[in-house]
């Protein structure tokens, strides 16, 4: 390396840029793993944001004359200032990362503003609508931005909250089905894998920031093109992890491919975290490949002989105790349960009249010992909780209903009908449902894409398509194993496409009065064939006319908005029902809230002097819970409690917020607009113990700046 640092000394002494830059690149090319995955960053990732003011500051593309197809100047350019000539908007620009920079004056209206992922951003959101009809049920959130942007902005607002992420992802087939830089990636591209990885290695280490680290999931979804290289990247980028990959078939008829097997399955991994693990669910046949041997079919009762490792009477001496046996009018029972027997003479352990005595003798003869201790099995005995299927006598076997199989009693699952002639309870099975974590192979008919995805969305949006949308029973089944016992979980989907993950949770909501929240991100892209058809037609990115066939505003929010009320966008009732495991009719809609947002990009001067607040307020409002109204006004006054925060600007009206944030029930955190710690101290001094005080903007402002560092 002594050569190298020798040229990098003369670089930096000719050109300090130039220097610089190469001892950065020199720098990553050193750390980069030699083993593993491995792939090229693409650095750096930019995305266009149509509709967004030019500003002096700003880097831009100038954008191709209305009417071109074809692809516009793709370099980047500074805009120097801004100059208003004859009412119009002129853009002074500069060109950037070139030695001889050309200039040019254009209409700001010509130029479309960039950000690269690795510049620093301060985002806000603008509400575009909402439907309500979940009283005071949290919100499900669609936000219409760009992923990596989004995931950014919720790490001010979900950073280690999120319980569940389910991401579809585009799957890399090669049919433009995805963009990396404003540009469609093809098949014949031969950096297409990388690209790929780095697109989705960005947003991934954003994601592990939003899940919490303690009991959460990551649930993705892709199919053969990419699922080895998703394998590694989630094991290198989840480290601590637990990982499985299942097998789901989402078309039984399969996807003819030249010389090739038929496609009829997906792969879908489940990265756990923490104490995250899958609940056995009562589940349908279907969910089980083999003939259901292991799935109890009826209450489990458990041999009291202990077996396998640790099962010989020296692992617990304590566990060695006598056990009483009777067989009277042809019906075996247990008697009674004696003392843990610490003596070498069995034969002289008297046994009840009538009654014989079982040991703990292994199937070799020696001495072994039983599951749970003398004095749980008595009290068992007492409930009728154990029995003897057959007599043996003194080699009887006897059984118990162990801890989990007796919750189920309780619970209600096997109601109990009485009392057996042997003392052991007879319960009711006919109704009961096996629970069971199923196997990794899936072949669920209500997972069918076309059946349960294509149609119902069609039944929904009638006169509209969206290629290739989940099955919205795959989704919520996926899900239910996560969040089934967890009724007020956050659900992000980043790349929420039609919006099914959000539409699941509704259904979830509604099994059992959960209070779930989803939060969908998702861009206003218009597809590729339909990109030309508008350009022809003299249309941009950003006219109101382009922006109403984007995903977002055509399908996402269409789609919620009509699942929520029961009605189409032209306002007729939906046809058909909700099928599987809650079946109704789908013009019954939810009673559930959604809100819609479109992410903005503030000026940090605005942020810090108050002049964007309501621009920033629906997030303070996304981190107190989504929860009741958004305070966008702070009024005369200069503060507001809502349903679930509370904002001082007016540090003089201090008694009076801290008064009624203490009247209010539910109210979780206030956020107090101060640069003056003294005074924010004095506000965290009187305000109830249970709420937490967050400082504003040095809290927004220090943690987009903190995210700038980002490795990209």
């Amino acid at each position: 390396m002594s050569r190298l640092t020798e040229l990098l000394r003369q670089a930096r002494k000719a050109d300090p840029q130039l220097g610089a830059d190469l001892e950065a690149e020199i720098a990553a090319l050193t750390k980069r793993r030699t083993f593993g995955l491995v792939f090229e960053q693409h650095q750096p990732e930019a995305v266009e944001l149509p509709g967004r003011p030019v500003r002096r500051g700003d880097k831009v593309r100038v954008l191709p004359p209305r009417g071109e197809t074809k692809i516009g100047d793709q370099r980047l350019w500074r805009v120097s200032r801004i100059e208003r000539v004859d009412g119009r908007r002129l853009a002074h620009l500069a060109e950037l990362d070139v030695e001889e920079p050309e200039t040019q004056i254009m209409p700001a209206d010509d130029v479309v503003v960039v950000a690269e992922f690795r510049d620093r951003i301060y985002p806000g959101l603008v509400e575009t609508g909402r439907v309500e009809r979940g009283g005071d049920k949290p919100f499900h959130s669609v936000i219409n931005a760009e992923n990596y942007h989004a995931l950014e902005m919720l790490t001010y607002t979900h950073r280690h909250s999120i319980d569940a992420i389910y991401i579809d992802p585009p799957y890399n087939t090669g049919a433009k089905d995805w963009k990396y830089n404003n540009d469609y990636v093809e098949g014949d591209d031969d950096y297409r894998h990388s690209k790929w990885l780095a697109f989705m290695e960005r947003r991934l280490k954003i994601a592990r920031e939003l899940l919490n680290p303690d009991d959460s999931v990551l649930i993705v979804t892709i199919d053969e093109k990419e699922y080895l290289r998703l394998g590694l990247l989630l094991e290198q980028t989840f480290p601590e992890a637990r990982i499985q990959m299942v097998s789901s078939v989402i078309n039984f008829a399969a996807v003819a491919r030249s010389a090739s097997f038929g496609r009829s399955d997906e792969y879908v991994f489940f990265v756990m975290l923490g104490k995250a693990a899958p609940t056995a669910l009562p589940l349908s046949k279907e969910w089980s490949l083999s003939s259901r041997e292991g799935i109890s079919k009826g209450l489990g009762w458990e041999l009291l002989n202990r077996r396998g490792s640790g099962s010989k009477r020296s692992d617990r001496p304590n566990m060695f105790y006598p056990v009483f046996v009777s067989r009277e009018d042809g019906h075996a029972r247990v008697v009674s349960v004696g003392d843990p027997y610490y003596g070498d003479e069995l034969a002289s352990v008297d046994a009840p009249d009538a009654c014989v005595t079982v040991w703990p003798i292994r199937s070799d003869g020696s001495e072994g010992r039983w599951k749970i201790s003398h004095t749980t099995l008595r009290e068992l005995l007492e409930l009728g909780y154990v029995k003897i299927n057959r007599w043996g006598g003194s080699s009887t076997s006897i059984y118990y209903v162990p801890k989990g199989e007796r919750r189920k009693i309780e619970d209600g699952l096997f109601p109990v009908r009485g009392r057996l002639p042997s003392g052991a309870i007879d319960v009711d099975e006919s109704s009961y449902v096996p629970t069971f974590v199923p196997g990794t192979a899936w072949r669920i008919p209500s997972h069918n894409a076309t059946e349960s995805g294509t149609n119902l969305l069609r039944a929904i949006l009638p006169d509209r398509r969206f290629p290739f949308p989940k099955s919205l029973y795959a989704v919520e089944d996926a899900l239910r194993f996560f969040v089934k016992d967890k009724r007020d979980a956050v659900v992000l989907d980043f790349v929420s496409g039609s919006g099914t993950t959000a539409h699941a949770l509704m259904r979830l909501n509604r099994q059992d009065g959960g209070r779930r929240q989803c939060i969908s991100v998702t861009n206003n892209e218009v597809s590729a064939d339909e990109q030309a058809g508008l350009r022809k037609q003299g249309l941009r990115p950003g006219d109101a006319d382009w922006e109403a066939l984007g995903i977002c505003d055509y399908i996402t929010k269409p789609r919620l908005t009509a699942a929520i009320t029961g009605q189409t966008p032209e306002g007729v009732s939906i046809k058909g029902d909700y099928k599987f495991t809650d079946e109704f009719p789908m013009s019954e809609g939810f009673e559930e809230n959604a809100v819609f947002f479109t992410l903005t990009y503030e000026a940090p001067l605005s942020v810090r002097h108050n002049r964007a607040f309501e621009r920033v307020a629906p997030m303070l409002w996304l981190r107190a819970g989504s929860r009741g109204r958004i305070i966008y006004d702070l009024g005369e006054d200069g503060w507001d409690v809502a349903d679930s925060y509370g904002v001082l600007e007016n540090i003089d009206q201090a008694d009076e917020f801290v008064g009624a944030m203490s009247d209010r029930e539910g109210v979780e955190i206030a956020y107090v607009v101060t640069d003056d710690d003294s005074a924010f101290q004095m506000v965290c001094r009187e305000l109830p113990s249970w709420v937490v005080p967050v400082r504003l903007y040095e809290s927004y402002l220090q943690n987009f700046e903190i995210n700038t560092g980002r490795s990209l």
